[in-house]
């Protein structure tokens, strides 16, 4: 089996307005699923149309953020909106409306360590762009950091058997309150359809990491090497970080980071090839994943006019790269 990441939109931030929850036994699923539904908006980023929950600022996908992101409430009006905070060990990104589309509720983003395994959930999202879509499941299992999806250690997973197909990502998934308590990621599966295993990354941990912490956005995908495959491609360290994709308008296009042209398989990893291997960053050698952090934590220290500097492997010569955050 293989984790198939759901290409997609995250989760709402920003300012929530919270409700009085009602016994969901005496009101029933669908008052419920009427009730949260006009919090469900549509991000187009790169092309795609994407079903996320709104307020004032809005958490989406990592892989999903670069220039040109745009948010629809009805389908026809859009509103610009731009990445203030990103954190790609959680694929998680926020965004920044330039306004509110009219007629949005926001949702409430509930405590996910208060849900039960076997309490029924349900999930909201667009599988195959049929947007508005609703599913409905049960919490299958819960999951710490770093034991399920190893591209993305720092999320807490939430497991469930509620039907996720491709569009889904992103979409949030509820209690019976109609409360977020989780963000649809990714599922398992052996044929690429769902088969019951799917995982959203828990609202606490959406909080914790992107409300809480607010890390700094570089704009840049980031592929581990380490072990036998920084080995296999020569590297002078047995850690570095490949530059998958760069944003555009990002501090990582700024400062000139290359991203990957071709993707090729080794050790059984889809591993980006032909862009920039980053040796280190803000003066801090890239050795494992405690190095990483300490960089992480210099980057969300920067401020407007700050420096940032990178030293990369390109085309087999070292460079050292240095630009300013705008």
């Amino acid at each position: 089996m293989r984790p198939i990441t759901m290409r997609g939109v995250l989760l709402l931030a920003g300012a929530l307005l919270a409700w009085a929850p009602f016994p969901a036994q005496a009101q029933g699923l669908a008052p419920v699923f009427q009730r949260v539904n006009g919090s469900v908006v549509v991000v187009r980023a790169k092309g795609r149309d994407l079903t996320v929950q709104n307020g004032a600022s809005v958490l989406v996908k990592f892989h999903e953020v670069g220039s040109g992101v745009l948010v629809s409430a009805d389908g026809k009006v859009l509103t610009a909106a731009q990445v203030v905070a990103a954190e790609s060990g959680a694929d998680l990104a926020l965004l920044q409306l330039a306004r509110v589309p009219a007629g949005i509720k926001p949702a409430v983003l509930g405590d996910s360590a208060r849900v039960q395994v076997g309490e029924q959930i349900f999930v909201v999202g667009a599988p195959y762009g049929i947007a508005h879509t609703l599913t409905v499941g049960y919490l299958s299992a819960r999951h710490k950091p770093n034991t399920i999806y190893a591209e993305t250690p720092l999320a807490e997973f939430l497991q469930t058997d509620a039907a996720i197909n491709q569009g889904n990502s992103g979409g949030p998934m509820f209690n019976l309150q109609g409360e977020v308590i989780g963000i649809v990621s990714h599922i398992i599966s052996k044929s690429g359809g769902f088969e019951g295993l799917g995982f959203v990354v828990s609202s606490n941990m959406a909080r914790q990491l992107m409300l809480e912490k607010r890390p700094f956005w570089t704009g840049v995908t980031w592929f581990r090497i380490s072990g036998e495959l920084a080995e296999y491609l020569n590297l002078p360290q047995p850690f570095a970080l490949a530059v998958e994709e760069v944003a555009k308008k990002s501090p990582a296009e700024a400062v000139g980071l290359l991203p990957s042209r071709v993707v090729a398989q080794l050790e059984g990893k889809h591993v980006p090839m032909g862009g920039d291997i980053v040796l280190a960053a803000m003066g801090i050698r890239l050795d494992n994943d405690a190095s990483f952090d300490k960089i992480r934590e210099r980057w969300s220290k920067l401020r407007s006019g700050d420096e940032m500097t990178f030293r990369v492997l390109r085309s087999g010569r070292v460079m050292e790269l240095k630009g300013r955050v705008l």
